[in-house]
């Protein structure tokens, strides 16, 4: 990322008055140019159905950067937000885009904008091929710089639908021109992937099936569904988190080094993995993959009702809260490693934690030393969130006469000092890079085709055949027990999720 440059753009948010706007967008604008990386020359039009002003919809800008800060305000919020305008907007009505594109040229000629222009989608997604289509058909794309469509998930609900979405994506945007934005792809540890594999000699020759035994994925969630019942009851774990989130970190960690750090260099490496996964036919879905669903527990040290209580929920739903699954990747590379991915609603703790578990030595001379317990597997504990960093269990020698080892760790925590607070929002990051035109942590329409493909196996085979165990998990417990049979049966077992029950 050029960090120096400051683009000049319009940014037009579709559904600006809503809660992705409030907590992401405007704080993330705010951040950017807090950080001296927007010059004054910039522009946001909010666009969405309330019949707003501009002076209200600045107070709403204010209020949202007021209650995501982390420090004291310094600079003139009055000031900033006077780059905020809003438009009563009508998604089906021609007029609507008339009067934007008007707004557009005002805008663009008092702040000495070139014509660049960004539209971001952060609506309901059945307006989106409604939106991109309008916007060319009434000239709000035709300028002198270049336009950019940023698109939030759900990219659709299964292959045909995604397919469909995008042939009416692309007859008014380029491939080039639209950003499908993962946040997951935005975060400071997930983005460390790459360095961490191609910057260090220590890993990445060791990056292979000779010496790694299996990596596992995990994120797992305290929360239950909240007030999203009603849409979280048509998607599940499977189609929220596997298709997207899950798929780009297991595609980071298998990808072979690109030839560049450019973005279609990385992302035509992502798309090898994906097209590497071994399919997985209707007849082998419960071989590979466990669903779960939470029932009433202890959460957050309170107790909580089941997922079929919850507001909005079907009580007699088959929807997944929680997907574990055993990928593998039929390549040079990878044959025969197991990627396990694991993730759930009301689990034991929020927490989002890669670790890659590397091979035994064919003879270990301390083996027959250790008493009570096996010897401990080197592992590389990748931390994503709320924890960033990274943590290598290596085995050292027990204080002692025994001589018997013992798990120690080296640690390097990514938000734990002074500069912690100034570490961009994923949604800082990304926003920035659409602005720069760096597509390398957006997904390709290939990386979605791919995933939705997998996927579409998966949850054709549960929705065809009735879950009859559910709940099958109590809330504040990591998952149903078949997940852990699922690596148990390849002689493994899932690494907890705090480094305390690591055994350190």
């Amino acid at each position: 990322m050029n960090t120096t440059e400051k683009p000049k753009t319009t940014i037009v948010i579709f559904g600006a008055t809503g809660d992705l706007a409030k907590r992401k967008l405007f704080p993330s604008i705010y951040n950017l140019y807090k950080s001296g990386k927007l010059s004054e020359e910039f522009a946001v039009v909010g666009a969405a159905r309330r019949p707003w002003s501009n002076d209200v919809f600045r107070e709403n800008v204010a209020d949202s950067i007021k209650e995501a800060a982390k420090e004291e305000i310094s600079i003139d919020l009055d000031e900033f937000c006077k780059h905020f305008y809003y438009l009563p907007f009508d998604v089906t009505n021609a007029e609507s885009y008339q009067e934007l594109n008007t707004l557009l040229t005002n805008l663009e000629e008092e702040f000495h904008i070139p014509g660049n222009r960004i539209f971001y989608m952060a609506m309901a997604p059945n307006f989106f091929g409604t939106i991109a289509s309008n916007l060319k058909a009434e000239g709000v794309t035709n300028t002198n710089g270049w336009n950019r469509l940023v698109i939030e998930k759900p990219f659709g609900h299964n292959f045909s639908s995604a397919e469909k979405l995008n042939q009416e994506l692309r007859e008014a945007f380029a491939e080039d021109e639209i950003y499908r934005i993962d946040h997951y792809l935005g975060k400071e540890m997930v983005q460390n992937i790459e360095v961490i594999r191609f910057a260090n000699a220590i890993f990445e020759r060791l990056w292979n099936n000779r010496f790694i035994s299996n990596i596992q994925v995990t994120s797992s969630e305290t929360l239950g569904v909240e007030d999203r019942g009603g849409y979280y009851d048509s998607s599940g774990a499977l189609r929220d988190m596997v298709q997207n989130h899950m798929l780009q970190m297991v595609a980071l960690l298998a990808m072979e080094p690109p030839i560049r750090l450019k973005p279609d260099d990385i992302r035509n490496e992502k798309i090898k993995v994906l097209r590497a996964l071994r399919p997985v036919s209707l007849e082998q879905v419960d071989e590979y993959f466990v669903r779960g669903q939470y029932g009433p527990g202890i959460a957050n040290n309170s107790e909580v009702i089941g997922y079929r209580e919850e507001k909005n929920v079907d009580p007699d739903s088959n929807t997944e809260t929680f997907v574990s699954g055993k990928l593998m990747i039929d390549n040079f590379r990878w044959a025969g490693v197991p990627f396990y991915i694991r993730t759930g609603k009301r689990m034991k703790q929020k927490s989002t934690k890669i670790v890659v578990q590397f091979k035994e030595l064919p003879m270990n001379l301390y083996e027959d030393k250790q008493k009570d317990s096996k010897m401990h597997p080197n592992l590389l504990v990748i931390h994503i969130q709320p924890d960033e960093g990274i943590t290598l269990f290596l085995n050292g020698k027990k204080l002692g006469l025994s001589g018997e080892t013992t798990p120690v760790q080296l640690e390097y925590c990514n938000n734990c000092g002074i500069d912690a607070l100034n570490t961009p929002e994923a949604y800082e990051r990304l926003i920035y890079d659409c602005m720069l035109g760096d597509a390398t942590n957006f997904t390709h329409w290939d990386e979605v085709a791919l995933s939705w493909k997998l996927v579409d196996t998966i949850s054709t085979a549960w929705e065809n055949n009735k879950a009859a165990d559910y709940p099958n998990y109590e809330s504040g417990s990591m998952g149903p027990k078949a997940s852990d049979e699922l690596l148990a049966k390849d002689g493994f077992h899932w690494w907890p999720i705090t480094d305390i029950e690591f055994g350190v």
